[in-house]
């Protein structure tokens, strides 16, 4: 079971820790839509925001985000793998 997250509200005016939340949700534009876990922490964040988003239970399943190098790393090994050829 997840929680589909809708932002249906605009962020502008929203303080600093409202934003901070949002983005921590994964949430920056206006209308974005993610599928989160069920867990009391996003319920709480998401009662914070009760006003700027909509939320819904869903049968489906977060889909697990891979884990990415940072760019320079990614730029270094790709810079390494050309030198070889």
């Amino acid at each position: 079971m997840g929680l589909k997250v809708t932002l249906v509200k605009s962020q502008s005016g929203s303080s600093e820790r409202q934003l901070a939340t949002l983005s921590s949700l994964g949430l920056v534009k206006f209308g974005s839509v993610r599928i989160l876990k069920d867990t009391p922490s996003i319920r709480g964040a998401l009662t914070k925001l009760r006003h700027l988003v909509t939320s819904e239970v869903v049968k489906d399943e977060p889909k697990k985000r891979n884990r990415m190098k940072p760019y320079k790393i990614r730029a270094r090994d790709a810079a390494r793998a050309k030198a070889e050829k």
